[in-house]
C-alpha cells in the first residue's frame, strides 16, 4: 500500500479553491498539507473521455430479470430494498476485500459496494426495479484523486449509463438513496421491506417504517429463491468445480514443499489457483494435516505436514460471478494409505457412495444424510467402537451415538454461498423433496480425536472426509466434482502420477 492514500487537505480548507470538498479528509500525519490552486486547476483538465458505449448485458442479466419477476409476484404492493453492503475496516484505513451480498448479486448480476436494488410497487401489482450505484468520480471537484476511494486510488468504475447497459436496470446516484427512500417511505402508505445486516445507514434511515418480522420473511424468501439453480448458475458451478480440480492438483504437485514448510504452503497453493481461475476461495480453506483433520473447521493452517499422516483438504474456488465449489479430499501425504488409514477411508467412501446414490428427484433432502450415517454406524459397530451386544444399527441411529465420531450433517445446499439457502424455510429445504436443479454437497466423515479414550490408540488423531458437489438431474444426479479421484487406489495412482 502506498504511504499516503489521502492527502491531508482537510487541515487546510482554503487549499484548492472554493470547489475543494471539505469531506475529503486526509491522514492525520500525511506528507501533504494542502493543494495549491495551480495543482487543483491542473488536475481538472487534460483527461480523455473514457465513457464506454454499446456494452452488451452481462451473461446473467436475463436470468436475474426472471428472478426479479418471481420476487415481484411474491410481494405485491410492497417496496423492496436489497442492499449490496458496504466496505468493512480491516485495520485503521485499510478495508477487507469487498464481497457483495448474495441476495443482491442473485437479483442483479452486479457486485459493487454501497449499491442498492429497489423495487417500487406499481398500480398493477407489479414493480419497477431500479438501482442506486456509486457513479464515476467527479473530476471537477477533485474527488477522483483527493478522495481515498476516488478512481485514481482504487481504479475506474462503470458510469451509471454503462451500468444501465450492463445490468438492464435504470441507475441513480447511491448517495441519494437513504434520503430518497426515507422520503418515499414516510410520505405514503406503501409498506417497505429490507434485507437486514448489510447497510446500517439505510436501515437507520428507514427504521420508522420497517418491521423486523416482515424483513425476516423477506430474507427467507430470497434465500429460498436460490434453491433451484437455472442453467446459467449450473454452468458457473461446473466452472467452479473444474477450477477446484486444478487447485487440488496443484496442491498434490507441491506436497513436497508443504512437507518442508507447513500447511500454509497448501493454503497458498490453492489460493493462487483460486485467484487465477476465479475471484477468490469461496470460504477459508481447511488444510488440515495429521490430527488437525479431526477439527472440522481447521483454518489456522499453521501445522506441520508429515509423511505417513493424512491431509484433509477442504477447499473451493469461487468464480468471478461468486459461485463456489466445496470439495474435500483426504490424501496420504506420502502417497500411500496405511492399512488402518485405508480401512477408515473405505468406510467414509462407502458412506459417501450410499449418500450420492440417494440424491435423486423425489427423494427427501434428508435421505442422503440418513444413508451415509447408516453405513458409518454399521462400521463403528463392526469395529467394536460401539458395542454390538448393546445396540443394533437402528438403535445407534435413533440415539445418535455415531455422532461422537461423525459429528456433522452429511451435506448442504451449494451456490452463491458455500452453505447456500441457509435462511430458507425448512419445509422447502431440509424437510423438502429434491427437484432437478438443486445442487448439494455429500460429505460424510469420521473423526477420532487425539484424546478420545473410547477408541484404540492407533485410531486417535485420524480424520477422514470425502466431499463432492452433486447436481440433481431429471433422472438422478451428476457429480460436478468427479474430476478428482475418490477411491483409495485411484487417489494413490493419481498422486503417484503427479509426484
Amino acid at each position: 500500500m502506498t504511504e499516503d492514500r489521502t492527502p491531508a487537505v482537510a487541515e487546510n480548507p482554503e487549499a484548492g479553491g472554493e470547489e475543494q470538498p471539505q469531506e475529503f479528509k486526509g491522514r492525520k500525519n500525511g506528507l501533504y498539507s494542502g493543494v495549491s490552486d495551480e495543482l487543483a486547476a491542473s488536475m481538472k483538465s487534460g483527461w480523455a473521455d473514457t465513457e464506454l458505449h454499446g456494452l452488451e448485458p452481462v451473461a446473467q442479466a436475463p436470468y436475474a430479470a426472471e428472478r426479479r419477476a418471481r420476487l415481484s409476484a411474491a410481494f405485491p404492493g410492497e417496496r423492496l430494498v436489497v442492499p449490496a453492503g458496504n466496505l468493512k475496516v480491516r485495520a485503521n484505513d485499510s478495508d477487507y476485500s469487498f464481497r457483495a451480498a448474495s441476495e443482491y448479486v442473485h437479483l442483479t448480476g452486479d457486485q459493487t459496494e454501497d449499491a442498492v436494488l429497489v423495487a417500487e410497487p406499481t398500480g398493477d401489482s407489479g414493480h419497477v426495479f431500479g438501482l442506486y450505484l456509486l457513479p464515476r468520480s467527479d473530476r471537477e471537484n477533485g474527488e477522483f484523486w483527493l478522495d481515498g476511494y476516488g478512481e485514481l486510488w482504487v481504479g475506474r468504475r462503470h458510469s451509471l449509463a454503462e451500468q444501465e447497459q450492463l445490468l438492464g436496470l435504470p441507475a441513480r446516484d447511491v448517495r441519494r438513496a437513504a434520503e430518497e427512500l426515507a422520503d418515499r417511505a414516510k410520505s405514503g402508505t406503501v409498506p417497505t421491506r429490507i434485507v437486514r445486516g448489510y447497510d446500517a445507514g439505510l436501515e437507520a434511515a428507514l427504521a420508522d417504517v420497517l418491521d423486523a418480522g416482515k424483513d425476516a420473511e423477506f430474507k427467507e424468501f430470497l434465500s429460498g429463491l436460490r434453491l433451484v439453480k437455472d442453467e446459467w448458475e449450473i454452468g458457473e458451478l461446473r466452472a467452479a468445480c473444474a477450477a477446484t480440480v486444478k487447485g487440488f492438483t496443484d496442491v498434490v504437485r507441491e506436497l513436497g514443499q508443504a512437507v518442508a514448510t507447513s500447511e500454509r504452503w497448501i493454503e497458498g497453493t490453492f489460493w493462487r489457483r483460486a485467484r487465477v481461475e476465479g475471484n477468490d476461495v469461496g470460504y477459508g480453506s481447511i488444510c488440515a494435516a495429521g490430527a488437525h483433520a479431526t477439527t472440522l473447521h481447521w483454518v489456522r493452517n499453521d501445522g506441520a505436514v508429515r509423511p505417513g499422516e493424512l491431509l484433509l483438504l477442504d477447499a473451493g474456488v469461487e468464480t468471478h460471478t461468486l459461485y463456489t465449489a466445496d470439495v474435500t479430499r483426504t490424501l496420504p501425504i506420502d502417497g500411500r494409505f496405511s492399512e488402518l488409514q485405508r480401512k477408515i477411508y473405505q468406510a467414509v467412501y462407502d458412506a459417501q457412495e450410499a449418500g450420492i446414490a440417494a440424491v435423486k428427484p423425489g427423494a427427501r433432502f434428508r435421505d442422503f444424510h440418513d444413508a451415509s450415517q447408516r453405513v458409518l454406524a454399521e462400521r463403528l459397530l463392526a469395529w467394536g467402537l460401539l458395542d454390538p451386544s448393546l445396540y443394533d444399527v437402528e438403535k445407534v441411529l435413533e440415539l445418535g451415538l455415531q455422532r461422537r465420531w461423525t459429528l456433522h450433517g452429511t451435506g448442504h445446499m451449494l451456490g452463491l454461498d458455500v452453505h447456500d439457502c441457509a435462511h430458507s424455510r425448512r419445509e422447502e429445504h431440509v424437510d423438502a423433496l429434491l427437484v432437478p436443479g438443486m445442487v448439494l454437497t455429500v460429505e460424510p466423515g469420521l473423526y477420532f480425536q487425539e484424546d478420545d479414550l473410547t477408541v484404540p490408540a492407533e485410531y486417535r488423531g485420524i480424520g477422514v472426509r470425502i466431499e463432492d458437489d452433486i447436481l440433481v438431474t431429471a433422472d438422478g444426479n451428476e457429480n460436478l466434482s468427479a474430476g478428482l479421484p475418490r477411491r483409495a487406489e485411484d487417489v494413490e495412482a493419481w498422486m503417484a502420477s503427479l509426484a
